[in-house]
Parts: structure tokens; sequence; C-alpha cells
């Protein structure tokens, strides 16, 4: 059994964007260190008389693992704690001036302080209050042992701790609620998108449905009555047919099974026949209406029902936008059928068979909305509608290319292909 490797303790504010804040932390403890060790040494040996050698010893003890705080500030402060424990305890032992600070003089109680700063940064609550009461408790006890009687003075470093605990805790709870937000945020609209994508995809399905459905039923009517439409049929081609009607009756049950679960009780009004190229009409008239001049350049070529309910999508969801985002801008509809372009046998291109086969091209290209009267209905996008156009082209195998322009307007072009070659 292998023992789980637990990661290194990270610095205090090291998940900080900007550099200075993450150092801050570095910088405090180095220049309390600093101005600390020599200070204690100082005031210990000058004011209070007590040995040097002693001083110096508690002096190290508890300055320096405040350099040790920034990352373990609970070990740092099990030494600092414990040494001013002994350092209040030793100055029993020399005779000093009544107007001085004991159990702990000045130096000490900044240096407690800023301890417990970066306690309340890193540990929890619990931690943070058996932090204070073990600073409390030795406080009164060793009230009982003051040399000079008891005095206000004594509680000072018990509120002080108390204090800086309460408002490092605050800082550090704050600031975790702020990144589990910021986090939940992320989560949520990566989910709305995987949730939009996932409704886009099962309402193609659904159409694709419909559109598969209506052949496999004409091939299983064909099928059926072929006995009856064609005369004097010879028996193994009867034979031929009844297979046929069976195995596409057979195929149209097994799909209906298999994609019925995607259509529920709301999705009723999508039985009717799916729209595709002759309907792109209706959306440009309906549009106009609404008070967008469009211009629209129709194409009557003939196309496979899922590239023509690809492209009347797709010039759907663009009108739409224009009329939510960029409300009464011109707008220019095309669509066009392209004919593979023919190349000499002679030439690399046709030898290995790569020419570029029919293409169906759906343009929509709006300008910026007219300033004023109209404003646009909403001031931002989620572009969801786009993650709908590309499904649609990439279950064609087509291309899509949709960005703002540089005079404020939006253009959408999509090459969706139309040969059963480009298909597959």
């Amino acid at each position: 059994m292998t023992a789980v490797e637990e990661e290194p303790p990270r610095a205090l504010l090291a998940g900080a964007s900007r550099r200075w804040v993450r150092l801050l932390p570095w910088a405090v403890a180095f220049v309390l260190s600093v101005a600390l060790l020599p200070t204690t040494i100082q005031v210990l040996t000058a004011d209070y008389g007590l040995n040097g050698g002693l001083a110096s010893a508690l002096a190290v003890a508890q300055a320096a693992p405040l350099l040790l705080a920034v990352v373990r500030p609970l070990q740092a402060w099990y030494v600092i704690f414990a040494a001013d424990v002994a350092g209040a305890l030793a100055l029993l032992t020399v005779d000093f001036k009544e107007q001085l600070l004991w159990p702990f003089p000045p130096m000490e109680i900044v240096g407690y302080v800023g301890l417990c700063l970066a306690l309340g940064l890193r540990e929890p609550r619990r931690t943070l209050l058996l932090v204070w009461l073990a600073t409390a408790g030795v406080n009164v006890a060793l009230g009982f042992f003051a040399p000079n009687g008891t005095s206000a003075m004594n509680v000072l470093l018990t509120i002080l701790s108390g204090v800086v605990l309460v408002l490092g805790g605050a800082l550090r709870e704050r600031y975790d609620a702020q990144r589990r937000l910021a986090e939940q945020e992320t989560i949520s609209e990566a989910e709305r998108d995987r949730r939009t994508l996932l409704e886009e995809r099962a309402r193609i399905a659904r159409e694709l449905h419909d559109v598969v459905a209506h052949h496999m039923s004409v091939i299983t009517v064909q099928a059926d009555t072929a006995a009856y439409r064609l005369e004097r049929l010879p028996p193994d081609v009867q034979e031929e047919f009844t297979s046929i009607a069976a195995t596409s009756r057979e195929s149209l049950g097994e799909m209906r099974r298999l994609l019925g679960v995607l259509r529920n009780e709301e999705a009723n009004g999508e039985l009717a026949p799916q729209p595709g190229l002759t309907r792109i009409g209706q959306l440009v008239e309906a549009t106009a209406r609404a008070g967008a001049p469009v211009e629209f350049t129709p194409c009557d070529a003939d196309v496979p029902e899922a590239v023509g309910l690809s492209a009347y999508r797709i010039v759907q969801e663009a009108l739409a936008n224009v009329v939510r985002h960029a409300p009464g801008a011109p707008t220019q509809v095309s669509v066009s059928a392209s004919q593979p372009a023919s190349q000499p046998v002679s030439e690399p291109a046709a030898e290995s068979g790569s020419e570029e086969g029919a293409r169906l091209t759906v343009l929509v290209v709006n300008g910026p909305s007219p300033q004023p009267p109209a404003a646009p209905l909403e001031e931002g996008g989620t572009g969801h509608g786009l993650v709908g156009m590309r499904e649609r082209v990439r279950l064609v195998g087509g291309t899509l290319d949709a960005g703002p322009l540089p005079d404020g307007g939006f253009r959408v072009a999509a090459q969706l292909p139309l040969t059963e070659k480009d298909f597959t």
C-alpha cells in the first residue's frame, strides 16, 4: 500500500494574481524578523536586565519563526508561543522597573500580533479559537505570578490577538467565498454551454428523424406495393421486394425506438414536414415586417433535405440575431449553389481526385444598427446561437465563418456540401 504524498503547503496569498501581493507576506515577515531580533535582545538586556545569552536565545526563538509563518503559521505559533511563555518566566528571575510591561514586552506583542494575522489567513475557525483560548489561559495563569501586582496591561496581548485572529479569519473566509463564487460561475457557464449544445443536438436529431422516417416510409410502401403495381414479377423478385419492405420497416421501427425518447410533450409541433430552402423566403418576409430591410437572393437548386434544413436553420438564427442585436440594420441574405470546378485530366488535382465538390453557400450579412432611434434589444449575447449553427454545419460536413465586421455589422457564411462524396 503506497502512501499518498501530501502537497507542500503554499505561502500566504500565493494564489493572488499580482506579483507584489504574493511577495507581500514574505516582505512583512522579513521586516518583522530583522527589526524584532536586535530590538528584543536590546530591550531584554538593557531594560529588563536579562542575561545576554538567554536574551539572544529568546529573541531568535521569538523572531526567526515569523519567516516560517508565511508557509506554516501554526507550526511557527508553537515555537513563538512557547518562547514567549519561557521569556515571561525568565523575566521573573530578574528585577525590572515597575512601569515595564510583563509578561510580554512590546516587541513580543508586535511579533505575536503579526503571527496571529498569518494564522487568521490560513487556519480554520476551530484552530483560531483554540489559539486564542491558549493565549488567554496563559495570560490569566501568568497574572497570578505578576511581580508588581495585577495590571490592565496584562490582558493587552489577549485583546489584540483576538481582534487580529477575527480580522484575519474574516478576510480568509471572504476570499474563499469569492473564489468559490468565481469557480461556480465558471462551472455554471460551462454547464449552460453544454446544455445548449445538447439541446441543439437533440433538436437536430428530432428533425433528422422526421426526414429519414419519411424516406424510409416511402421505401416500405413502394416495396410492399410493387407486386400490385408491376405485372408478372418473377417469384424471386417478389421475394426480394418483400425482404426490402421487411428490412426497411424493421429499420424504421428501431430508429423510432432509439430517437423517440428525444421527443417530449412539447415537441408535437415538430411532427410537421421540416422546412427547407423554399421556406427561407418566409423568414425574410417576417424579418422585413419586424422593421429590418432585407435583400434576399434565393436559390432554386435541388439539394438534400438535411442540407436544406441546415441552411434554413442557419438563416433563421442569423436573422433572429439581427432582430435582437441590431434592429433596423440593413441585411443581405443569399443562398447559392456552386458546381464542381472542372479541371483537365492532366492536372495533378484531377488525377488525385481532390476537386472541390458542389457546395451550397449560405450568406447573411448585416450592417450596424441605426442610431438613433433603433437600439439593440440585447446589449450582450451568450453565443448559444452560434453553437447551434456550428453543430448543423458539422452535421453535413461543411464549414462556418461567423464574426463581426469592421463597420459594426456581422457576417455569417456557411458552406454546405451537396455531393454524396462530401457527406462521407
